[in-house]
């Protein structure tokens, strides 16, 4: 049901009466509701599949068209048996859509994030720090915010949020409510964003078949102040002045300012942000114009996180096409693991639809909906922007900020604890990557604890466990320092021969005046 056909060449700020076009209500039939369900969940796992072999191998760099991407029948079993934590979108999707099965669609976010952070599967990025902040009695939202979280601006939520659409048809502000609740869990800012407007897009794409309508009314649930608001309205701006072409906005987006704040990503080609990985799904799905499978080539060939990405794209395009329009050469390979539970789950992509059309059916009825008989009416909600909410350092479309959280320099030290000396820098914070080593059969349970000490005083006590599970993402970090030059100390106190500390890099944090 095409509600409108908008161009994707409208600047978004502009675009501020569409919400107009949205009718009121929709009718499905259950087999139809279920149809789209179904179709959000598959393409997730084929979209994630297909850019598997290329995930941050191309890091700065378009996947060049003559470089092949596989792809035969028995390729998702493959990947179920060989190699199943490719399937962490899905994983960590249905930990959540478990939790709302077992506690209801109010679930406590606290038993959301005890359950999250006690799941053996393993986790990168915001969701470890997120893990180990709940481990060590930082509950959500802090759990996900920039002062405990490093990497609270990566794409953890974005890759995670499809639930909350699935079980939002054309309610985006309930998809919103959801992400407010579960994606504090492990982001804040642009990397909470970026979960918001994905499952704004899951949301609309229930109720439209206009991937360009989708893309421009799902932003207003962005507050448009917001660095992330405005670094999509400059995508789609780009998409505007090279109609004909994605890899000219690819370079724009690539000569950017958009800072990396990921510890990793600093000083490096290596980009795990929401803002740069949502706008190559802004990519694919603008010039992929509604097909299958030129959306997910584009979105994958962008590069960076490329498995990650045409699995969003995927799954808002299996929304609007439905799962019986899926393109057969995709779909068939899935049929062979439709029935096997995903790794560190008790629930296969069959359970998921079932689980999820029940999820959907509570969510319309919660919010005005009716079911009667056969048929589902779906009260539309036009989307209100979420509450602004932004971490220190960033930049905008037209210059880049500063603040005492910026990053000045990353030195690459590679030094076992002991040959770390006393470390003199200038700035307002630092941040130490690193890891504790050994022989896992021997400290496998082991919990290294050191003292920070800046100038003279302990700033920070860290309990470092060896167990990669329970690891914190960063050995150490402190923001707000008085400008000027400071001292680092660290002294460890439980160490035991046959363990030590491996201490890869130091980041310096600075203000404008300090560079």
């Amino acid at each position: 049901m095409k509600i409108l056909k908008l161009s994707v060449l409208l600047i978004v700020l502009a675009c501020t009466n569409l919400s107009a076009k949205l009718p009121e209500s929709v009718t499905f039939t259950k087999a139809e509701l279920l149809n789209k369900i179904k179709g959000g969940w598959a393409g997730q796992t084929i979209g994630v599949t297909y850019g598997g072999p290329t995930e941050f191998k191309f890091r700065g760099n378009i996947i060049p068209d003559t470089t092949k991407i596989p792809w035969y029948d028995n390729y998702v079993k493959w990947y179920y048996e060989t190699y199943p934590g490719l399937y962490d979108d899905l994983y960590m999707d249905l930990t959540f859509v478990q939790e709302f099965e077992r506690l209801g669609l109010d679930a406590p976010v606290n038993e959301i994030a005890k359950s999250f952070a006690n799941a053996e599967f393993m986790l990168w990025h915001a969701n470890q720090a997120a893990r180990y902040n709940i481990l060590n009695g930082i509950m959500p939202p802090a759990s996900g915010d920039w002062k405990n979280n490093l990497h609270s601006s990566c794409i953890d939520f974005q890759i995670e949020a499809d639930f909350a659409g699935l079980m939002s048809p054309g309610m985006t502000n309930t998809a919103s409510g959801i992400c407010d609740k579960v994606g504090h869990i492990m982001n804040f800012g642009d990397g909470w964003y970026g979960g918001v407007y994905v499952a704004a897009m899951y949301s609309l794409a229930f109720v439209s078949d206009d991937i360009d309508f989708i893309i421009q009314e799902g932003l207003k649930a962005i507050p448009a102040q917001s660095h992330y608001y405005q670094c999509m309205a400059q995508v789609i701006n780009w998409c505007k002045k090279y109609p004909d072409d994605w890899k000219k906005v690819w370079n724009e987006i690539e000569k950017s300012p958009w800072q990396e704040r990921c510890p990793e990503g600093i000083d490096d080609k290596f980009n795990i942000e929401a803002t740069v990985n949502s706008a190559y799904v802004l990519i694919g799905l603008i010039y992929g114009k509604g097909d299958f499978s030129k959306s997910m080539d584009i979105a994958t060939r962008c590069g960076q996180d490329s498995d990650c990405n045409p699995s969003t794209v995927c799954g808002i395009l299996g929304v609007v096409l439905g799962y019986d329009k899926i393109p057969v050469s995709w779909l068939n390979p899935l049929h062979r693991v439709e029935d096997l539970d995903f790794k560190y789950t008790t629930m296969s992509l069959n359970d998921t639809y079932t689980v999820g059309m029940k999820h959907a059916l509570a969510e319309i009825t919660a919010n005005g909906g009716k079911v009667e008989g056969d048929n589902v009416t779906i009260k539309i909600q036009k989307p209100n922007p979420v509450r602004l909410e932004q971490a220190p350092v960033m930049s905008s479309s037209k210059e880049v900020f500063k603040s005492e959280t910026t990053p000045a320099d990353k030195k690459n030290k590679g030094l076992p604890f002991e040959q770390f000396k006393p470390y003199r820098f200038e700035g307002t914070g630092l941040a130490i990557n690193g890891k504790v080593v050994g022989d896992k059969t021997k400290f496998l349970n082991y919990v290294a604890e050191v003292d920070f000490l800046i100038d003279g005083k302990t700033v920070k006590t860290m309990k470092l466990p060896f167990d990669r599970i329970k690891a914190a993402t960063e050995l150490f970090w402190v923001f707000g320092l008085p400008k000027g030059k400071h001292l680092l100390e660290m002294k460890w106190k439980n160490k035991e021969k046959g363990v030590n500390i491996l201490l890869e890099n130091v980041i310096r944090y600075s203000d404008k005046s300090n560079n």
